[in-house]
């Protein structure tokens, strides 16, 4: 049975593989296509399985949401980013609870929900998806003027904690026995616990970094994945905001002077992304459509109001503030796509002993279908309507992948006794422009070399040049074991690939080959491809 799981858990990627390419075809998010993939799977007509466990959805959603959030904060440029931190922030925090009480005022007065169901309402659909907006933003390669772009990527990653929160208090009032002062000092604790655990956890892994050279490349990524853990289950336990706590963590570590830190984000980004075909894959399979469509009148008009109303008052009252152009608050009202995580909060709510009289997570399932189709879709042609397309920046570069270190590599070049190197200055080496010596390792002391610095035989020179990204494209290799046929034949006599030779990794040394050159047991061979 459980090498069965296994084979389905597989299949389930290559399907989200599928639509991942049939979207983009298409022009629709993404995340729409596992949605669609769950529901067809899960407790619909077309299928004999049947799915209803909100409290094992809600564990496995929730430590899913670890990992994006994480990302969400290790994957941004702080540097493109922080000249919209400030409103970022605002638009996290007072714009999350604008937002709410706007769309409750309309679930009340409008739809005629209890005050607490229509609170808890406009709580839950209140935060934009990180997820939703990041997808859109990099497969459209849609960069954003006034640095639309970072801003919206600031707030999506940021705004959940604040959510949150709210949807934690308003499940607190439902069940009674909760004073204004006691809601006060739970959301302070919320957010002083978060933020300060998310700093700590930060400080002691880089702490650590700076102290510990970690030999084996996967231990960093193992040690960084544990930091993300670490801050969230530290928060968590002490009362604070585990989301807010992560999300801190992941934008400290994400802009801190760490090693492999592209290799760290590429290995993230793989990771949310799964994390993301799992939330929306298994939100999709607990989903009985039935219900959807039953919920869908009313999902449309909250949808209408969040969009119309409620998020266009939170950013034109705060970007007002910071005198922002109408059109870029225009675009980031259009922007706030909803997503994983007020479904996610929503099963919550459903697993929570509170009583709303209310199929809320079937409600908030609808809103966010409505969301990721119309917003999701239109999201580019918005953009362009508005002029706010900046042709002149790339949006990567709100992306730490984006390398801020250049792109430059790194080789170890050892000289012997007799090499044409030694007993030479920097100078006199005769190097190609694009390469230069940048360290040598003499007697186990490190110099930085100008050039009357003068080379040493047994020297180890670590020499910098341009990284050529497509090499791997135009160059292979093959070593030659122990047993070729090959060995002791000079090259002359060979046949084949040999005519296509660049050289001869042997040991430490390179060998640039001729016809008399002999070939010996695990050579390494690099040759132009065919």
């Amino acid at each position: 049975m459980m090498e069965m799981w296994i084979l389905m858990a597989a299949v389930l990627i290559f399907c989200a593989v599928a639509v991942e390419k049939m979207t983009s075809k298409v022009k629709l998010p993404m995340l729409l296509g596992f949605i669609v993939l769950g529901l067809f799977l899960g407790n619909g007509s077309f299928s004999t399985l049947r799915y209803d466990d909100y409290s094992l959805t809600e564990t496995i959603c929730s430590c899913a949401l670890i990992i994006v959030m994480f990302y969400g904060g290790f994957g941004t440029n702080w540097k493109e980013a922080k000249s919209t931190a400030v409103s970022a922030g605002l638009l996290a925090s007072f714009g999350v609870a604008i937002s709410a009480f706007a769309t409750a005022a309309f679930c009340v007065f409008v739809l005629g929900f209890a005050p607490l169901t229509g609170l808890l309402v406009g709580a839950l659909v209140s935060s934009t998806d990180a997820a939703s907006v990041f997808s859109i933003l990099r497969s459209q390669n849609l960069s954003l003027k006034y640095h639309t772009d970072s801003l919206l990527e600031v707030e999506s990653g940021s705004n959940d904690p604040m959510s949150y929160m709210l949807v934690l208090i308003v499940l607190t009032m439902m069940k009674g026995g909760v004073s204004a002062s006691s809601v006060v000092a739970m959301l302070v604790v919320q957010i002083v616990v978060g933020f300060l655990t998310g700093w700590i956890v930060f400080f002691l892994g880089r702490l650590f970094l700076q102290r510990v050279d970690l030999e084996i490349a996967g231990f960093l990524t193992i040690f960084i994945f544990a930091c993300a853990l670490a801050s969230y289950g530290l928060a968590s336990v002490l009362g604070g905001n585990g989301y807010l706590a992560v999300y801190v963590t992941g934008i400290l570590m994400g802009n801190a002077k760490i090693g492999q830190k592209k290799e760290l984000v590429h290995f993230f980004d793989g990771l949310s992304a799964l994390m993301q075909i799992v939330l929306f894959f298994i939100l999709g399979l607990l989903a009985r459509p039935a219900l959807i469509f039953k919920m869908l009148p009313v999902s449309f008009l909250v949808f209408l109001a969040l969009s119309v109303l409620s998020r266009p008052l939170a950013v034109f009252l705060i970007l007002g503030l910071k005198k922002a152009p109408w059109r870029q608050s225009a675009l980031v009202s259009f922007a706030g796509l909803r997503g994983a995580a007020s479904i996610v909060f929503a099963i919550m709510a459903m697993v929570d002993q509170a009583e709303f009289g209310l199929d809320v997570f079937h409600l908030v399932f609808g809103v966010v279908l409505f969301s990721i189709v119309i917003q999701g879709s239109l999201l580019p042609w918005a953009a362009r309507k508005l002029d706010m397309v900046d042709q002149s920046h790339s949006v990567f570069k709100t992306f730490n992948d984006y390398s801020e270190e250049g792109d430059l590599c790194f080789c170890e070049v050892k000289l012997d006794k007799t090499s044409r190197f030694a007993n030479r200055t920097i100078a006199k080496l005769g190097l190609p422009p694009g390469l230069a010596v940048a360290l040598v390792l003499r007697n186990g002391k490190r110099h930085v070399p100008d050039g009357d610095f003068v080379l040493r035989p047994l020297d180890t020179l670590i020499v910098t040049g341009t990284k050529f990204d497509s090499a791997g494209k135009l160059l292979d290799q093959e070593r030659i074991d122990e047993g070729d046929e090959r060995i002791g034949q000079p090259l002359s006599s060979l046949e084949g690939d040999v005519q296509r030779l660049v050289c001869i990794q042997r040991g430490a040394s390179y060998i640039v080959p001729d016809g008399s050159t002999v070939l010996c047991g695990n050579d390494l061979l690099i040759f132009v491809k065919s």
